[in-house]
């Protein structure tokens, strides 16, 4: 997703959720009020709560998963393709 910011496939509602996932992972302690003005001029602070709340859950199972050995261990399902 690295060339998202340049591509036509994204609105800028959706670039910008893109960027909020990116830097919540990876760069959250530079979050600032004016990034958060830039949030809120695409979203409601519902939505960027909700964002929030989904972005905090993935990251956290994510690395629940890891941490644990269980994205090495569990086997996913095949379909049979």
């Amino acid at each position: 997703m690295a060339d998202y910011r340049d591509s036509p496939l994204y609105t800028d509602r959706q670039k910008l959720a893109i960027e909020y996932a990116q830097r919540f992972a990876l760069d959250q302690r530079h979050l600032g009020l004016r990034f958060f003005e830039r949030l809120r001029s695409h979203f409601s602070d519902q939505e960027i709560v909700e964002l929030t709340v989904l972005l905090a859950r993935f990251l956290g199972f994510g690395r629940f998963t890891k941490i644990l050995g269980l994205d090495e261990i569990c086997e996913l399902p095949h379909d049979g393709r």
